[in-house]
Parts: C-alpha cells; sequence; structure tokens
C-alpha cells in the first residue's frame, strides 16, 4: 500500500465561549465566525466577532491567515491582514476576543494500489515414495527447569534533546525548543502549575528513543496517570493519551509532535444536588385537599 502525507490543521481554543475545545480539519480552506456556514463558528451573539471574520486557506504545505473582518485579527498580539502561520500561533479574533492556538500534524493516508492478476497456479509437484521409518530411540526423561523471570526494563535514560514542546493550560501557552521540561509549583521549574494537586518538582517531559516521554517525580507518592493506569517511573506518550497529574487533576491530552493541551472538565449540574427522594417530612404529611398547603411544603423542601 502506498502512503501520502496529509496534514492536519488543529484549533485550540484558549479563551472565549468555546475554550478548552479542541477542533481538527483536514479541508484546503477553513472559515471563521458567527455564520453557521463557518468551519469554526461562534454564537451568534458574540458581535465582536463578524459573520465571516477570517479564513485560513492552505497553500501547499503552508497555511495563510486572511483577515476579512471589521473588528480585526490578531497574531502573537499584532494585527495582521494576510500571514503565513506556524505551529503554537495564538490568533485572537477582534481585541479582547476569542483566542485559538493554531497547531498542524502529517498523517499518513493509504492509496490502494493498481490492480494486478493473480499469478497463474503451478502445476501440482509428485510427491517423493515414502521411506521406511526407523525405530525411534526411547525417550529420555529430563528434568524440567523453571523459566526465567522476566527481566524488568531498565529505565530510560533522560538526555537533553532539541525538539519541540507546547503546553496549553487554562489561558496559558508556552512553547520549548529543548528538553527535557519540568512541571509543578516550584518557581525553578520550567512550566508552573499553581494547582492543589500539583507537587513543587512533579513531572518531567523529555524525549528518548523517537518517542516523547512523562517521567514521575512524585517518588513513591505515584500521582501521575496516563488513560488511568499509574506510571511506575516514566512512560512513552502515545497521540491521544490522557495524562493526569494527580486525582485531582489537572489532565492533558497529548496530541503527537510534543504538544499538551489542557482537559477541562465540566462542573456537575445544580439538579444533581437535588435529592431524588422526598424529604422525611413529605413522607408523613398526608395528602393535602387544598394546592396552597402542598405548595408550602413544596417551598420549605427546595429552601433547604
Amino acid at each position: 500500500m502506498k502512503t501520502v502525507p496529509a496534514i492536519k490543521l488543529q484549533i485550540v481554543h484558549i479563551q472565549g465561549p468555546l475554550k478548552g475545545q479542541i477542533q481538527e480539519f483536514t479541508d484546503p480552506e477553513i472559515l471563521i465566525g458567527r455564520n453557521p456556514s463557518c468551519h469554526v463558528q461562534f454564537p451568534k451573539d458574540l458581535t465582536v466577532v463578524s459573520r465571516q471574520h477570517a479564513r485560513i486557506v492552505r497553500e501547499g504545505n503552508r497555511f495563510k491567515l486572511i483577515d476579512e473582518s471589521s473588528n480585526g485579527t490578531f497574531v502573537n498580539g499584532k494585527p495582521t491582514q494576510e500571514i503565513f502561520l506556524k505551529d503554537g500561533d495564538v490568533l485572537m479574533f477582534a481585541e479582547g476576543g476569542p483566542k485559538v492556538s493554531f497547531l498542524t500534524s502529517v498523517t499518513e493516508e493509504c492509496v490502494e494500489p493498481a490492480f494486478t492478476p493473480p499469478p497463474l497456479p503451478k502445476p501440482p509437484v509428485a510427491a517423493p515414495p515414502k521411506r521406511p521409518v526407523a525405530p525411534s530411540a526411547p525417550r529420555v526423561v529430563q528434568s524440567r527447569v523453571p523459566p526465567p523471570a522476566p527481566s524488568i526494563p531498565a529505565p530510560v535514560s533522560v538526555e537533553r534533546t532539541k525538539v519541540p514542546l507546547i503546553i496549553q493550560y487554562g489561558p496559558t501557552l508556552r512553547s520549548f525548543k529543548e528538553l527535557p521540561v519540568t512541571v509543578g509549583k516550584s518557581p525553578s521549574c520550567h512550566f508552573v502549575i499553581n494547582h492543589p494537586g500539583v507537587l513543587d518538582e512533579h513531572a518531567q517531559f523529555f524525549f528518548s528513543q523517537d518517542q516523547y516521554w512523562v517521567k514521575d517525580l512524585t517518588g513513591s507518592k505515584h500521582l501521575i496517570r496516563i488513560n488511568e493506569r499509574m506510571v511506575d517511573i516514566q512512560a512513552p506518550l502515545a497521540a491521544n493519551d490522557r495524562v493526569t497529574l494527580s486525582p485531582i487533576g489537572p489532565a492533558f491530552r497529548f496530541l503527537g509532535a510534543g504538544r499538551l493541551a489542557e482537559i477541562e472538565e465540566s462542573p456537575p449540574s445544580k439538579t444533581d444536588s437535588i435529592p431524588s427522594t422526598p424529604a422525611p417530612e413529605m413522607r408523613r404529611e398526608k395528602p393535602a385537599s387544598k394546592a396552597g398547603k402542598k405548595g408550602s411544603v413544596l417551598k420549605k423542601i427546595f429552601q433547604r
């Protein structure tokens, strides 16, 4: 099977009504705005964004941003009309408007080979005549030796490597050109995360054996999980892996090619706190004949 490269475009929303969402496209042109026909569609009441605010057009292996709005489009804080985008660029649609991060990744697409007729069958070959089988020697019973215990793989060495790493956490987007990168609460870390579940020196991301890895720096606590599985010392990362730094967060999605985007958990709805069974006072109450009495009992329960 032949393979040809295909470029996938990713839009990571870091500020605005779609914050936390990650959209992926392979279209040659991406429309952005409030119009329902846009690929990246913002709410209708967000009037700071035009109906068709901007578009991203693929030209060869590059992507060009073209502004078509009345309030302007900003790339890395600078207003622009047309510009070729790079991985990690931050786009803002109107001043103070929604912000997104622009990323790309290269995938392989299979191409069906041209049909070739199957080879003609070969004529059958006559089997040689069977020879008489000599009597077998007496079987010698040997003592059974237990198999050796499985060896524990040695930890992968952490070395300085010039490969990119992009981390998005809340409104913060940092790009690193060299690994390893240490993450934690301490100001001495490369990427500081102020979160109750994160220790001073919590995790380390590095590159080895053509893979990105995460190393648990919490010692015997073993707080880091990959797809809900505990990381003993260190573990490789695959595309779309969920990396959780502690049982109470934060959580990230590894998008491949050295990109980590925060996964925002949706808060529980208010209706979850309302008890599903009636309160004891309601079970003891007899059915009231008047609507006013029934209404007063329900009012007391919901006021609790």
